[in-house]
């Protein structure tokens, strides 16, 4: 992700990923398409995953903080 772009909310990438997993059920799915759409959602669900773990980090870090 370049420097210049916003940092795009957790809630976002979750909808981005809701919807790529619907085109795989939906009407527009393409089976030439499939593999490149997989891995696109494979990359959001990566993102997600780190945000989270991140979010996880500072939410433990003010935990601790707040027991001394």
């Amino acid at each position: 992700m370049s420097k210049t772009k916003e940092k795009i909310s957790i809630s976002s990438k979750v909808s981005q990923l809701d919807e790529a997993v619907e085109w795989f059920y939906g009407d527009d799915f393409v089976l030439e398409e499939a593999l490149g759409k997989y891995k696109a959602a494979q990359q959001l669900a990566q993102e997600i995953e780190k945000d989270l773990s991140e979010l996880r980090n500072q939410v433990t870090v003010v935990e601790d903080f707040t027991k001394s």
